[in-house]
């Protein structure tokens, strides 16, 4: 049984977002929170700031003399050339000098700042200055300037500094580079440092002491069932400070910080909160097996009681021993768009030539496969792990597109045995989906075929939690690598979660435009399968983007073909089979000028077609060609 709220060294301001924490991800518990305050060091600093203006005509002639005339002329020599008296010309090349864009020296000639400005049509103005606050968050180690002080609040809490040694990167403001100033004023987004406008910080000086401001910081420790892993992080109101966080973690497995000053936590708490979580995880999953066994119970109950059969169809069946593979085999052959297995182990005993057929033919109807195995805490402590050729040949099952089909990785610390197709059907029971001996000899097996729709969707979510949560940590290590396989895998798991909208948001917030081909074609097993609807928003988010795409861009060629490709799904997608002529209504709804115009400049039309129908047309004739079906390949 868990501690009770008021057991745990939870703040009494906290509690309220401890318990919101809880029940947004049941897999955590919040075993401590404890607030802190911390130092930020806020500086007094004045900026000197040129920027430019328009050069008016006579300006103009000057710097253009200097720069075009193989032979600059002196101030007299174009005063008398533009008919000027020669007082005039030599006051204004005096001010031009000042403003640092000529040379003081005769004949004209100008400096490299001045060509800058000339190319531009301007010229700067005399410098002038603002004054602003330096701010150094001791820790996160970032500086940051803003145009207000801080408000100077006396805060009565611990401070941080006094259980965490806190490295304070930036000492000195006067001690940073011009360049390091002039970059921060930028990230800071003033607007006092704009190069590409001309606008720029020329220096920068303290004006007044440095000062101490307290702020102040939540530290949440929580336990993670999932992950069956201690997390602590650190919080400004429920913004979650994930830098600071991973930092914090790190010092804590370093043994470098105790849990135990910080928030009052002792090792027997948390050995005795884990073992709480992880009972309660796996009371739930036999209170819901318990469920269906009941309802297992009722229908023979009834089925006996009437004397006649029960249809299947929203119920809860047993079955025994020879029943399971049979069961097996039909279920996976019903499924439209996707599987989820979990399975504890995986050997080649199931995961045969005859299984791999059956999966192949799955994915070229647009079906996904995700199957999680593992039934120990730590991977490296997995005594059966799947052995390398069986998840190769398991991933070499691809979509008619090319992706993997199937996603296969370690979920560990379980030994649930569970099928979900589509969300309407569920096999639970004792049976090794995937790692029986191959057999059909009585084992005393049974295994529960569920249809009840609520039942079936409390399993799916169960499971698809732990891919999605997979998922995201596979995606962050893609992005922190760059690493394009990775990238791949996660989205081919968000579309069989039917997360393509996600997937395309993540492209977007991580700059990640080549991988655009590879969502195109997660859309296209989904548009397959009709898990993908043909009317989705996404679709047009993903055109929007044609407008950061270069005609010189590495996936060029992937891209048109992956939306030739879509378009032509979306046209033939739009029509019954019955009918023989085509509507191609929504996908030319897709094709407003503003896209088809890039469609042209990318040369994703061909040439020969000069409207979107003729284009529509053509795509959707060759969705109808036949084609050879996709062949697994393996080495």
């Amino acid at each position: 049984m868990f501690l009770a709220s008021s057991a745990k060294p939870i703040d009494d301001n906290l509690k309220n977002l401890a318990d919101e924490i809880e029940a947004q991800s049941p897999s955590l518990s919040v075993l401590a929170a404890r607030q802190f305050r911390y130092s930020l060091r806020q500086t007094h600093v004045e900026v000197t700031i040129k920027e430019p203006r328009q050069f008016n005509v006579l300006e103009e002639f000057i710097i253009r003399a200097g720069v075009e005339l193989d032979s600059p002329p002196t101030a007299d020599e174009l005063a008398s050339v533009l008919g000027l008296d020669p007082v005039f010309v030599r006051s204004t090349i005096a001010t031009l000098q000042k403003l640092q864009t000529l040379e003081v020296t005769s004949p004209i000639t100008v400096t490299p700042e001045g060509r800058l400005f000339y190319e531009k049509g301007t010229v700067p103005q005399p410098p002038y200055s603002e004054k602003i606050y330096a701010v150094v968050d001791t820790l996160g180690g970032k500086l940051t300037f803003q145009s207000e002080p801080l408000n100077d609040a006396l805060i009565n809490l611990p401070d941080l500094a006094e259980f965490v040694s806190i490295d304070n990167t930036i000492t000195d403001i006067s001690s940073l580079s011009l360049e390091e100033l002039q970059q921060n004023i930028q990230a800071s987004g003033l607007a006092l440092h704009v190069p590409e406008d001309g606008k720029i910080v020329i220096s920068c000086k303290v004006v007044a002491p440095t000062k101490k401001i307290w702020k102040t910081i939540s530290l949440f420790v929580l336990f993670d069932a999932l992950e069956d892993k201690l997390n602590i992080q650190l919080r400004k109101g429920k913004q979650i400070l994930e830098l600071e966080s991973n930092w914090l973690e790190a010092l804590q497995a370093e043994g470098k910080v105790s849990l135990q000053a910080l928030c009052e936590l002792s090792d027997e708490t948390i050995s005795f909160e884990r073992e709480a979580t992880l009972n309660q995880k796996n009371a739930e999953i036999e209170a819901r097996l318990e469920k269906i066994q009941q309802k297992a119970l009722e229908t023979v109950r009834l089925a006996r009681a009437e004397q006649k059969n029960i249809n299947p169809s929203g119920t809860a069946v047993q079955l025994r021993d020879g029943q399971i593979p049979q069961a097996f085999s039909e279920v996976l052959n019903s499924a439209q768009h996707e599987i989820l297995i979990y399975s504890p182990w995986v050997n080649q005993a199931v995961v045969d030539e005859q299984f791999l057929l059956l999966l192949q033919t799955l994915a070229n109807r647009g079906v996904w496969i995700l199957i999680g195995h593992g039934i120990a805490q730590r991977q490296e402590d997995e005594e059966k792990p799947i052995p390398a050729q069986v998840e190769e040949k398991l991933r070499g099952v691809k979509t008619p597109d090319g992706l993997p089909a199937i996603q296969v990785f370690w979920l560990g610390n379980s030994h649930v045995k569970e099928v979900i197709v589509d969300g309407k059907i569920h096999l639970c029971g004792s049976h090794n989906w995937l790692s029986y001996r191959g057999d059909y000899l009585p084992r005393g097996e049974s295994v529960y075929k569920v249809t009840i729709s609520h039942q079936v969707q409390e399993a799916y979510e169960f499971l698809a939690d732990r891919f999605k949560n997979h998922a995201e940590k596979l995606w962050n290590n893609a992005v922190q690598n760059r690493d394009t396989q990775l990238a791949t895998d996660t989205l081919c798991i968000w579309g069989a979660l039917g997360m393509e909208e996600i997937a395309l948001t993540a492209i977007q917030q991580n700059n990640w435009l080549e991988l655009l081909p590879v969502w195109l074609n997660v859309v296209l097993q989904g548009l397959r399968s009709k898990k993908v609807s043909v009317d989705s928003v996404s679709f047009q988010t993903a055109l929007s983007l044609l407008d950061e795409v270069s005609t010189e861009a590495a996936y060029i060629e992937s891209l048109r073909q992956g939306w030739r490709k879509v378009i032509g799904a979306i046209a033939q997608s739009a029509v019954p089979e019955a009918i023989a002529t085509n509507n191609p209504q929504l996908a030319l709804n897709l094709l407003s000028d503003q896209v088809w115009a890039h469609f042209v400049r990318l040369a994703i039309t061909q040439p020969t077609f000069n409207t979107p129908e003729q284009f529509i047309a053509a795509q959707t004739l060759s969705q109808n060609m036949p084609r050879q079906s996709h062949k697994r390949k393996n080495k």
